[in-house]
């Protein structure tokens, strides 16, 4: 599981590397798997030194070759690769053709990583970290019919295949002497026996998994809403299905397939949960309720204990800063990033020099911990996330401060 901070500097460091645009392909990127030995790295990325002499453009040349340099003295601080496996960005930034700002970029990714890649392009690869970035929700998976049944887990994009069972349910074609009603009593009974197994290993299993969101049922008959409409499931998680779909299958493809056609369900999920928090969040505030906005207001709030959920707009940027004046007065304050360039001094009028600057949402997502206070960050993909986007941060209350 990601932690809330890490995925916070994760997706702050993508919106930077993003914006960098290399005039030519001089912007290097290296993804380093984990158990990778870190001398052959460092060998390769030698070779690729070697390569790149080719270069035709001079400038060019120098700039990958500038930037591969940083990569080796970079690595060669690390003993081994870090257990998740290391990434690496490097390259001219500089805005003026003719002239070298080579950087470097470097993190641990979140997750283990498997794929190696090196490649030099004017943008930086980046889709595997984005990947790693998107909150990992989990859902259930149940794809059934007469004959078998498959559980498992949908967390984030990655299918996970948990049980597959096989029913001993006879065909409806009555065989032998049977009785045509004796023989529908004994299938009837098989049936019900399966189903039953079949809810209880996935009630077993989705109970054990606390970040559980909801649950899909899928299948190619009338089976799938049998199971729900007769309450196989433990009744907590028969609360937390939120769909039954159509499919063809009921093995491992069939949980491809399930989630495949459930994307309308996860997409109104994943939205519904702001909006809920949102709303709440506009209705307080028309009433003049629980409810507060504003950095200073929200800090206060957040100090006093006050605070039950704090709501950040994704793309809003706050920081603990201290300021400098050529004068040689000093200031520490917290400021919203578009505020950073107007501070005036109070001694001489002047515009004060930011010399630190610290991320204070990362602060605020701490302390919010120790208060036992839900954090939430919405996008700007729904109406109420871009409205809510004009505050910035605000907060619903569990009592006035």
């Amino acid at each position: 599981m990601i932690k809330r901070k890490a995925l916070r500097r994760l997706k702050k460091l993508l919106k930077e590397l993003k914006k960098i645009k290399g005039r030519h392909t001089e912007l290097v990127s290296l993804y380093i798997p984990a158990g990778s030995n870190i001398v052959d790295i460092i060998a390769q990325v030698r070779s690729e030194q070697s390569t790149a002499q080719n270069i035709k453009s001079k400038q060019t040349r120098k700039n990958v070759l500038g930037a591969l340099e940083k990569i080796i003295q970079h690595l060669k601080q690390f003993k081994e690769v870090p257990e998740n496996g290391l990434v690496v960005f490097s390259g001219n930034v500089s805005p003026v053709e003719g002239e070298s700002d080579i950087r470097i970029w470097s993190l641990e990714p979140p997750e283990k990583l498997k794929t190696k890649i090196y490649w030099c392009d004017q943008e930086f690869v980046l889709e595997p970290l984005e990947e790693m970035a998107k909150e990992k929700d989990v859902f259930g998976l149940i794809v059934l019919d007469s004959k078998e049944a498959t559980i498992g887990f949908l967390r984030g994009k990655k299918v996970e295949v948990l049980r597959h069972i096989e029913s001993i349910v006879p065909s409806k074609t009555t065989k032998g002497g049977f009785s045509q009603m004796r023989y529908q009593r004994i299938r009837e009974q098989a049936l019900h026996e399966f189903l039953r197994k079949v809810g209880e290993q996935a009630s077993k299993l989705f109970l054990e998994e606390e970040k559980l969101k909801g649950i899909i049922i899928g299948g190619p008959g009338p089976i799938k809403e049998r199971f729900f409409e007769e309450k196989y499931l433990h009744y907590k998680l028969q609360q937390k299905v939120l769909g039954i779909k159509d499919i063809s299958y009921t093995d491992e493809y069939g949980l491809e397939e399930l989630v495949r056609r459930s994307e309308d369900i996860l997409k109104e999920f994943e939205v519904m949960k702001e909006r809920e928090v949102l709303n709440k969040f506009f209705e307080e505030l028309k009433k003049d309720g629980l409810v507060t906005y504003g950095l200073y207001n929200v800090l206060n709030a957040l100090k006093a204990g006050a605070i039950d959920t704090l709501i950040i707009s994704e793309n809003y940027e706050i920081f603990k800063v201290k300021l400098k004046c050529q004068c040689g007065y000093t200031e520490e304050k917290e400021l919203e990033s578009k505020d950073l360039e107007k501070q005036k001094c109070k001694n001489c009028n002047s515009i004060m020099q930011v010399v630190k600057k610290e991320d204070l949402i990362d602060i605020l997502v701490e302390e919010a911990k120790n208060f036992g206070t839900k954090v939430l960050f919405v996008s700007n993909e729904t109406q109420e996330g871009r409205e809510f986007s004009n505050f910035g941060i605000g907060a619903i209350l569990r009592f006035k401060v």
